[in-house]
């Protein structure tokens, strides 16, 4: 679909991409991996057509598509939010407008019969086009999109210059999507999203039926998206085949390779210069002398990428909290009209290691801020528990820096004296070296002066970690350091990150925030998504209400804790009692009733939500008849409550399809009866 031919990149004295040839075929999901300043951005940028090679072509099919995201910097203004993501579907808009004027000119009684006759040809080859293009469903297709990507409904009529940067760049990624260019390049498009839209973006793209080339330092989102990834490095590209922890292990492997084949050449390149060392004055060994330099001189030298830098960090020590560490009562907060939290209670023990969850916009960084204590509630309590060392790093932490201190200053300033020789490691692990340690906090660009703001936070001494959103700016090996840190570290953990590997590895308990409430779930954030799929697939039982007067029926003996804990225990044993016993044969006989009752309550849920979309679906039908008639837009106060109505329509259908979907699947995984 695209190729580089024998392609070369340089800027200055500096070259990123030396005589390279590379294929992406229809279809290809590639993760382009590489060291920062490798050429990433750049290289997107000449397939994108938005910089030129130095040398070397890019060759394209004529009718290749290409949308192209970069990483921050695109602003929208002058539209509705909807209205920008329609300009997506600028051809199919086109259309409709072309059947709206030829409507309105067909009630036109004076234009002569074969005019009149043309433009009905023309209306029925336009309404044909726009029907097989799904022109009728474009608007729930927008509507889809922007509340995958984490638009409200209400957001849908707000003028585009209202919403800060990181919603721009989501309303640039969701024209991108619309749009369905062939070619889809993004560059890091998980800056700016929560993790509800990551779920959503990485569930679109592993179903996107064209190419796609994405930058992004979330380990996870590379894992679940790509079938490939390009390793940009030494200003060469290296194919892997599979996804980004597949990858790893292949170029660790092949990493290990390539340093054997450097030492071998290293040791037969100093046997040969002994040699010549050695013999280069005896006349009797001239003709070898000579044979051997013009061997050295064919050699080429084996060129390993540079190692990645690990290293092993240990907190510097704290004294331990007490059990309680934090404790919110009956805790309410509010910024003008806004309520964010209505009535909370909160309990943090020592130990926890807890993710804070939920949309942007949902309370998650206002909660850190009364956790920390740099925030008081409305009203409620906040208790701070026994020997409790708070260290708090905001979003904002960045910007805090004194920008009159070095790079080493700022991390010494804050250091026990004990965590000083760890100093230089610590900023190594942060790509931080030789004389970038003596430059200026106010000199730092944004990605820098975060990497610095982390790397002075694991210097100080805690027992309690608050971390807003930490990875944001940080690289794959700038993560892996954090990551390694807090795997080890012995205190209480409650983060905010939008990057689904970091929260796997660390969360034990999910904080689920919205809606004014924090909902607490145990388990890792995997088990909180299924959780949370299987409360809304699973049918809710209503029992019967008794009447006044009217005692409720016994529901049977409660289980015993042993049974709670482990369900399979409650499966009588064949060995362990007499399977024709009257009790065994009763609780058998109880279990199948019960399962055929939840069986038999789901199957009637789906028939209903069958039934429900066919009455919806035959409506849409009766109104996309309506509007397809001749003078249906003519009076359009006439024609807005029909087309609300349809639109209204079309997203109930797709509402009730998804229910529809997700009982099938909850169905499919009930035990059949045998």
């Amino acid at each position: 679909m695209i190729q580089l031919s024998d392609l070369s990149k340089s800027f200055g004295d500096r070259t990123l991409i030396d005589h390279v040839t590379w294929q992406i075929s229809d279809g290809d999901r590639v993760g382009l991996c590489g060291p920062n300043g490798a050429g990433k951005t750049t290289l997107l940028k000449m397939l994108g057509g938005l910089d030129e090679p130095d040398s070397g072509a890019i060759v394209r099919p004529a009718d290749l598509t290409i949308g192209y995201l970069p990483q921050d910097g695109l602003t929208h203004a002058g539209r509705s939010v909807f209205e920008e993501a329609s300009s997506a579907f600028q051809p199919l808009l086109d259309m409709k407008a072309e059947m709206h004027e030829i409507e309105h000119r067909l009630g036109d009684a004076s234009i002569p019969q074969d005019d009149h006759d043309a433009m009905l040809a023309r209306y029925s080859d336009l309404q044909d086009r726009f029907r097989l293009a799904d022109g009728y469903s474009m608007d729930l297709r927008i509507a889809t999109v922007l509340r995958g990507l984490g638009f409200a409904p209400d957001d849908a009529e707000r003028p585009a210059e209202t919403f800060s940067g990181g919603w721009q760049m989501r309303i640039a990624l969701a024209k991108l999507l619309l749009g369905r260019p062939n070619l889809l390049l993004l560059d890091e498009p998980t800056n700016h999203l929560d993790l509800e839209a990551r779920n959503w973006l990485e569930e679109y793209l592993g179903g996107y039926p064209f190419a796609v080339i994405l930058v992004s330092h979330d380990r996870y989102f590379l894992d679940s998206v790509v079938t490939r990834i390009t390793d940009l490095n030494l200003r060469k590209l290296t194919d892997y085949v599979g996804n980004y922890s597949k990858y790893i292990a292949q170029r660790d492997a092949m990493l290990e390779r390539l340093r054997q084949a450097k030492r071998e050449q290293d040791e037969e390149v100093a046997r040969v210069k002994m040699f010549i060392d050695r013999f280069r004055y005896q006349a009797t060994k001239a003709a070898q002398v000579q044979s051997r330099i013009k061997q050295l001189d064919k050699v080429v030298p084996i060129e390993v990428p540079p190692g990645r830098k690990r290293i092993h960090f240990t907190f510097p020590v704290c004294a331990k909290s007490g059990r309680t560490v934090l404790e919110l009562k009956h805790v309410r907060k509010a910024y003008g009209p806004l309520t964010v939290f209505k009535d909370l209670s909160l309990h943090i023990e020592r130990g926890d290691r807890i993710a804070l969850v939920g949309p942007n916009g949902s309370g998650k960084s206002t909660l850190m801020r009364m956790l920390s204590g740099e925030e008081s509630p409305d009203s409620g309590t906040r208790t701070e528990g026994h020997q409790v060392v708070i260290e708090y790093f905001a979003q904002d932490e960045a910007v805090r820096l004194d920008p009159a201190l070095t790079v080493y200053e700022t991390l010494a300033s804050g250091s026990s004296t004990g965590m000083v020789p760890a100093i230089r490691n610590i900023l190594g692990g942060f790509l931080f070296s030789g004389d970038d340690v003596y430059k200026k906090a106010a000199v730092l660009s944004g990605g820098e002066r975060t990497r610095l703001a982390v790397a002075r936070m694991l210097l100080r001494p805690s027992n309690t970690l608050l971390l807003d959103e930490p990875t944001n700016h940080l690289d794959l090996d700038s993560k892996d350091v954090l990551l390694d840190a807090l795997e080890d570290y012995g205190g209480t953990l409650i983060i905010v990150s939008h990057d689904r590997y970091f929260v796997e590895k660390l969360a034990t308990k999910i904080i689920e925030v919205g809606h004014g409430q924090a909902v607490v779930y145990p388990g890792t954030y995997s088990e909180f998504l299924w959780s949370k799929e299987h409360q809304e697939a699973t049918p809710k039982v209503q029992l019967p209400t008794p009447t006044k007067g009217e005692k409720p029926k016994a529901q049977g003996p409660k289980p015993k804790a042993q049974e709670l804990s482990n369900p399979e225990s409650r499966i009588p044993d064949p060995g362990s009692r007499n399977p024709e016993s009257r009790e065994g044969r009763k609780r058998q006989d109880a279990d199948r009733k019960k399962k055929q009752r939840v069986t038999e309550a789901l199957q009637k849920r789906i028939a209903d939500l069958e039934s429900r979309i066919a009455e919806r679906e035959a409506e849409v039908k009766e109104l996309e008849a309506a509007m397809a008639g001749p003078g249906f837009y003519d009076n359009l106060e006439a024609a807005k409550p029909l087309t609300d109505r349809h639109q209204a329509l079309m997203w109930e259908v797709g509402d009730l399809i998804a229910q529809w979907e997700a009982l099938q699947e909850h169905a499919a995984e009930q035990p059949s009866e045998t």
